[in-house]
């Protein structure tokens, strides 16, 4: 670790305290995440901003989410990399195992979850520019069809999907983009990765799992929670997670229209053809690929 990071971390974040020990935790494409012990023997997560910078975004969630959602705590942030060297935000760390959806009960905890993400409101639907949490008014649920056409256009699809299949790929996003149409407007906190790598869950003393931590808003925005449904369900999940995960988003507040399937379906071939922009080595292009064709299936 750089030492402009180290000084940063035990002057500025967490004064007069030795970082003792680190450890890498698995990264993703855009951030590295090291767990700190400190020489108190306290442990906090050091997030480092390797390709897009989120992290006035990142902290401004935390803070605004506290007692809301389980989130970790931001501890220091250096949004610019004034004194870091490099934008990094210091967390809290937070105990948990990644998310099995065959945890007892896990489904109604990540529902519930859910839901309370959901309940988060916006002034405008839109995307944040730092950390202002204040949305720039733009309609993410708007222009599925032309987006679809041109990430299969300017992408990778090419060689992956047939030409029959991106035809029908187009005519399926042609017919869904009207109905998203019922939700224009919508304006709620959106994770837009809300999926089980990005949960942590601990079990309770009556052997059931609830969740203790959600991970990585790097792409949050302001929407409707059914985007968030949508990458939820995107691939196949056991059938008592599923009904717990439903039910437990409609207790808590959540609302699912009876076209709820398709409309979460339509919302998540935003990041499904997204996904088509990337470099066929990429580790979600061939995902996206199999879960299109399936898509087209049904």
């Amino acid at each position: 670790m750089e030492s402009s990071i180290t000084a940063w971390v035990e002057e500025v974040a967490l004064p007069r305290r030795r970082i003792t020990g680190t450890r890498t935790l698995t990264g993703g494409y855009s951030n590295d995440n090291t767990v700190l012990t400190m020489d108190d023997g306290h442990r906090y997560v050091l997030r480092r901003y390797l390709r897009n910078n989120k992290c006035a975004l990142e902290a401004a969630l935390a803070r605004r989410l506290t007692g809301v959602v389980p989130v970790a705590e931001v501890i220091a942030a250096d949004p610019t990399g004034a004194t870091a060297g490099e934008p990094v935000l210091l967390s809290t760390f937070v105990a948990g195992t990644p998310v099995d959806v065959s945890m007892p009960g896990i489904g109604h905890a990540v529902g519930e979850t859910l839901a309370h993400i959901g309940a988060v409101e916006f002034d405008t639907p839109g995307f944040f520019s730092g950390g202002a949490l204040e949305p720039d008014g733009a309609e993410p649920t708007e222009g599925l069809d032309q987006w679809v056409d041109r990430c299969l256009t300017e992408g990778n699809a090419t060689g992956h999907l047939t030409e029959a299949e991106q035809q029908s790929l187009r005519t399926w996003a042609r017919n869904a983009t009207p109905d998203l149409a019922a939700l224009k407007g919508s304006r709620r906190l959106v994770h837009s990765d809300y999926n089980p790598k990005n949960l942590l869950a601990t079990e309770t003393p009556d052997g059931r799992w609830r969740v203790s931590a959600v991970l990585d808003w790097e792409f949050a925005f302001s929407s409707t929670p059914l985007v968030d449904v949508g990458n939820m369900l995107r691939f196949p999940r056991p059938q008592p997670f599923t009904d717990d995960f439903l039910t437990a988003f409609r207790n808590a507040g959540g609302s699912l229209p009876d076209n709820w399937r398709r409309l979460t379906q339509a919302l998540d071939l935003f990041a499904l053809a997204d996904f088509l922009t990337r470099p066929p080595h990429h580790r979600y292009f061939i995902k996206a690929v199999e879960r299109i064709r399936v898509l087209l299936r049904e």
